[in-house]
């Protein structure tokens, strides 16, 4: 069977192909040039077949002329070879061998390769935009006054975690209604690795993960490549629809629950604290480990519940994952996750295997950080809340079409494109200077592939030209 004959697939192979060294050549010579590194990188191989022109001039929003040309561009430089009744293929040139084998799947990855790229011209939707707190320099330089030396005279050897760091960490989580111990929390590197961590640890190929629908494309990859089969629930205002989710769990008997309970990712809902009760008892009763994720718990709604992890007792296993990358700064990556004593000492048996533990002299700037969380994240929902206003004022005036629910917290709306195919759009956005993240990428079951996430944390400069970009983007679209 062929590996790539759908436009949407090549799209993401290709990812902003507009931008290539082709510079301001026409657009069929971009798209050429586009596909001719996707092949010298192996990211397209030998045999496979291409979209048809059709499909990839919808998928891209060209014109069908537009792939035409850049085919024969391919065809003429023997990258390709067109027959009929089998199409366009990728053709191995004599002597030919790519720089890499083979190419990784994942909604996430155009999102991750983003951040190894310089700005440039483009505003990307696919990240945030969270500078570190103005803390973090003062805290910086009274760590290498007063804790290097006693750090450097230890192995810095760590696996679970500085010690410091766990205790702080428990004491931040106890202070959240959940009671901790420093021996409950393994400190990872980032709240992604503690997915990857915890997804080692219960899943194998072929077992079954239940997630919501939409959910964070990152953690749906770290799934997929385990070959873990997917299961969704839907949302509605209250977070994860306890009644699918309890018939979902006795139809299919998962092995593990992933969700976001404040704020969620990408539709900044936050779950009642009714429906966390709800979760631990179907937990309970079918004996699935819960998994959430409070990567994103700074956001503009006061008084939010205790994690899931405060209601559960002895009758549910529930694993906490959190990170200090919204609240002070994603460059400082330092995650954690807490559990009861006996999975914390086997999770961190697995965080040794990883990399023998996370850097020391980032998990001491941690300690030091955490107990100032408090006043960070006051300043920081400060922040969002004037920038939530103004990009409500900005859309309001200059795109009446979309549509959103003002989101209880988090750094984004969860937008609805009328009649319209967000993949497809992101197309057309890219060309006038912006990325967006469609919402196929947080849900493959297509129920919400007229969606885009749009953070809003952007200076206010940014925000205005980010909107006039759209505006025009959304003109062209619909013409």
């Amino acid at each position: 069977m062929d590996r790539l004959t759908d436009g949407s697939d090549l799209v993401e192979v290709l990812g902003d192909w507009t931008s290539t060294s082709a510079g301001r050549a026409p657009l069929y010579r971009r798209l050429a040039e586009a596909v001719r590194k996707a092949i010298h990188a192996g990211d397209l191989h030998a045999g496979e077949r291409l979209p048809s022109e059709r499909d990839l001039a919808r998928a891209l929003a060209v014109s069908r002329a537009t792939v035409v040309s850049a085919y024969d561009e391919l065809r003429s430089i023997g990258l390709v070879d067109s027959r009929r009744g089998s199409g366009t293929r990728v053709v191995r040139p004599p002597g030919f061998r790519p720089s890499v084998e083979g190419r990784v799947f994942g909604r996430a990855t155009p999102i991750i390769n983003r951040t190894n790229e310089a700005a440039g011209e483009i505003i990307s939707l696919a990240r945030a935009y969270d500078p570190g707190a103005a803390h973090l320099r003062g805290a910086l330089l009274d760590l290498v006054h007063a804790d290097l030396p006693a750090l450097l005279n230890g192995s810095g050897y760590h696996p679970a975690g500085l010690p410091e760091l766990r205790s702080a960490v428990a004491g931040h989580l106890t202070a959240t209604g959940m009671p901790t111990e420093p021996k409950q929390v393994v400190i990872t590197t980032g709240a992604q690795q503690a997915i990857g961590l915890i997804t080692q640890m219960y899943l194998r190929r072929g077992w079954t993960a239940v997630v919501e629908t939409p959910s964070w494309p990152g953690c749906l990859d770290v799934f997929r490549a385990t070959g873990v089969r997917l299961v969704g629930v839907e949302l509605d205002n209250e977070g994860i629809k306890a009644d699918q989710l309890g018939r979902v769990m006795a139809e299919h008997q998962p092995d593990l629950l992933y969700v976001m309970p404040t704020y969620h990712n990408p539709t900044g809902v936050l779950m009642s604290t009714s429906r966390r009760r709800r979760i631990v008892e179907l937990a309970a009763r079918y004996a699935v480990p819960v998994v959430e994720d409070h990567a994103y718990t700074v956001g503009a709604a006061d008084g939010a519940p205790p994690p899931i992890g405060a209601f559960a007792g002895t009758n549910a296993e529930v694993l906490t994952i959190g990170s200090l990358a919204k609240s002070v700064w994603a460059g400082l990556r330092i995650g954690w996750v807490r559990a009861s004593v006996e999975t914390a000492e086997r999770l961190a048996r697995h965080k040794a295997l990883a990399d023998l533990g996370s850097p020391i002299l980032d998990q001491a700037l941690a300690a030091r950080l955490l107990p100032q969380l408090p006043e960070l994240a006051g300043a920081r929902i400060g922040e969002l809340r004037d920038r939530l206003g103004r990009v409500r004022e900005l859309l309001t005036q200059n795109l009446p079409e979309w549509r959103w629910r003002t989101p209880d917290g988090g750094s984004a709306l969860w937008i609805e494109l009328p009649n319209t195919d967000a993949r497809i759009f992101a197309q057309v956005a890219l060309r006038h200077g912006v990325e967006v993240v469609p919402g196929a990428a947080t849900d493959p079951s297509g129920a919400h592939d007229n969606f885009i996430r749009f953070p809003f944390a952007f200076p206010d400069d940014v925000l205005t030209e980010l909107v006039n970009r759209l505006t025009r983007a959304w003109a062209e679209a619909r013409r």
